[in-house]
């Protein structure tokens, strides 16, 4: 009866788990699948999203600064991973016909009040950038690079800039008041439908002038006036933010014919980085990977093999009792280690990791995860990874039971709540600090529930039931007996000492990740698409080789200096690759970061150092595995008398 209502509840978790993942999905569409037709005159809405910096990390709302509202602001569906990356998207007064063009379009004028200028002057500072979407496609500002004689694209563009008048040092703040747009579209041979294919602007600061006085409908500005044939182009008298003065927000629209097709419309966006990708360094550097690999398998392959003739064929009692190496401690090598429930919990928690990666990097390969979902990756990621509670659950119960464990339904409580409770702990303070700083980078209480229940609801569940069925089927027996007496261990030499070991085998891991880390942490920390996902799958298959790899002959010399406590040291060793992680994080910080607030810098700190702690879980689990393995086989292969 208890197995039904457990099943029961599985089956409801996964439902549920079905119902959330759906749900979110008709706010958005699959790249290649939906694109939108428009006619000439149909009306393209101009949605604004959250104000960026990468100075500070912490993104705002569009209208948390006094610019142009429509009469109603309208929140767009947001999927779960929007929310946590902060997206606002709501309605705008910028609302385009397709294929009209139009010039000194006024939006607004808007009085600054003192508190206004300073947030203003606050976000001119900091560099704040605004991000808009048309047709689903973020705004970018083309900029002509002068050393390679190339257009490159920026996401969004600044709020104002710092400068100087002619003639005084004086610092002065100037907001970019007049947008001129560029829509770009591709039309069909055989109809006048058009698909939108880019989405870029000008941004100009300009001090407008009013002709007569200001009329709500149909005001002309002595500035930008289209009868006149008077246009903005530079912005050489800018409009200075100051407290207690008028700023008139203007725009233009241009449409341009195009002939890239929807289908590759982002290949522009997907090319933003300021430097190409050193492909031909990476290759190598995986190669080199490779090799070091292949060789390390071959001597182990070759030393092994020597090892296991060699014992096979010791045919006297005098031989058998001169056994040296590994064979010696065949009684000890499958004791129970200390601390053997901690163990089970983070191999577990390991393994739900890789699940989780390996099927979140299949559905991002074939496709389904584009940088064009917004939020669609981290919203994957969520839900594999509760669904992946099931092998987690299953994974520790099996090597609980293995070491002769008892109580299953402590260490499935344990599983389910050590590592999610302690992101949870961390996530909430680093959220409060956010709260603090009034950022919508902020996740609101609803959102907050909602993985909690997340958690409780779905992945606890789902842990209890891998658990429940691991501890119901026979025990993993070890190829050879243990005895009663644990034999002692000699004194090692100084290269065999634990923590030296264990950080030189997570340097070979860490190398093969390294370049692809810079990337991951460019796309995040940087604002930048990142979106080589087949790259990606190829660098975790190289990472998940050399992790089993250095694991296993570390341990292989571990165990021919008859020191047999090679559990705990075998997920060290390749989990040591999560502390190089994090000093390289701290590296970046130091030299590509402009952060500056201390706010800032505790959140880049904290996000980063929760990413160590999950790699440290991961490669450590791969370690473990592999070496657990590799010493089942290779005492499974020997004559134990």
């Amino acid at each position: 009866m208890r197995a039904r209502a457990i099943l029961r509840w599985a089956a409801a978790a996964v439902a549920l788990v079905v119902l959330l993942a759906t749900a979110p999905a008709a706010g958005f569409y699959l790249p290649g699948v939906a694109p939108t037709d428009f006619g000439k005159g149909d009306s393209l809405p101009v949605k604004v999203n959250k104000l960026t910096s990468v100075k500070t990390q912490l993104p705002y709302a569009y209208y948390s600064l006094p610019f142009c509202k429509p009469n109603a602001i309208v929140d767009s569906a947001e999927n779960l991973g929007e929310v946590l990356r902060g997206d606002r998207i709501e309605n705008s007064p910028y609302v385009f016909q397709m294929r009209e063009p139009k010039m000194c379009q006024i939006v607004c004028k808007v009085a600054v009040t003192d508190k206004e200028a300073k947030e203003f002057k606050e976000k001119i500072e900091d560099e704040y950038r605004v991000n808009m979407i048309l047709d689903n496609l973020p705004l970018v500002v083309p900029v002509i690079r002068q050393d390679k004689n190339i257009v490159a694209y920026q996401g969004g563009y600044h709020v104002g800039v710092k400068g100087q008048y002619a003639g005084s040092k004086e610092e002065r703040y100037f907001i970019h008041n007049h947008l001129s747009f560029l829509v770009k579209y591709h039309k069909d041979d055989d109809s006048e439908l058009s698909r939108i294919v880019g989405f870029e602007v000008k941004p100009y600061s300009i001090k407008h002038q009013i002709d007569d006085k200001w009329n709500d409908v149909n005001t002309r500005l002595s500035t930008c006036d289209p009868h006149a044939n008077k246009f903005v182009a530079s912005s050489e008298s800018p409009q200075e933010v100051e407290a207690g003065k008028e700023i008139i927000f203007t725009y233009d629209v241009h449409f341009e014919e195009s002939d890239i097709k929807w289908a590759s419309r982002w290949d522009t966006y997907l090319l933003m980085t300021d430097d190409q990708i050193h492909w031909f360094s990476i290759v190598n550097s995986l190669m080199i990977v490779l090799f070091l690999s292949g060789m390390v398998a071959m001597i182990m392959l070759r030393t092994l093999y020597r090892d296991i003739s060699r014992y096979n064929q010791l045919e006297t009692q005098e031989e058998a009792q001169e056994e040296t190496g590994w064979k010696l401690v065949h009684g000890d090598v499958f004791r129970p280690p200390t601390n053997s429930d901690l163990l089970c919990i983070y191999v577990g928690t390991g393994v739900q990791f890789f699940g989780m990666l390996l099927v979140t990097m299949i559905f991002a390969v074939l496709g389904f995860l584009s940088p064009s979902n917004r939020g669609g990756l981290m919203t994957a990621m969520l839900l594999v990874w509760v669904l992946m509670g099931l092998i987690a659950g299953y994974s520790s119960s099996r090597l609980y039971k293995m070491f002769k464990g008892s109580e299953w339904k402590k260490i499935t409580l344990r599983t389910a709540f050590l590592f999610p409770g302690i992101a949870f702990v961390i996530f909430f303070i680093l959220n409060a600090l956010i709260w603090g700083e009034k950022s919508s980078g902020a996740v609101p209480f609803t959102t907050m529930f909602a993985l909690v229940l997340l958690w409780f609801g779905i992945s606890v569940p789902l842990v209890f039931v891998g658990s429940y069925l691991g501890f119901k089927k026979p025990a993993l027996e070890p190829p050879v007996k243990t005895n009663k007496i644990p034999r002692q261990i000699p004194e090692q030499a100084w290269y065999m000492n634990p923590i030296f070991t264990i950080l030189i085998g997570g340097i070979l891991p860490f190398g093969a990740v390294f370049i692809e880390l810079f990337f991951i942490l460019t796309s995040i920390w940087l604002h930048q698409f990142y979106y080589i996902f087949g790259f990606l799958f190829l660098v975790f298959v190289i990472l998940i080789i050399t992790c089993a790899e250095i694991t296993i002959v570390l341990c292989y010399f571990q165990l021919c200096s008859e020191d047999y406590m090679w559990w705990w040291r075998s997920y060290l060793t390749s989990g040591s690759s999560a502390l190089y992680l994090f000093l390289y994080a701290a590296f970046y910080f130091f030299t590509k970061l402009q952060i500056t607030k201390l706010v800032s810098g505790i959140l880049y700190f904290g996000y980063m150092l929760l990413a160590s702690f999950a790699f440290f879980v991961l490669t450590g689990t791969i370690g473990f595995c592999a070496c657990f393995l590799f010493t089942r086989l290779i005492y499974s292969s020997v004559k134990i008398d």
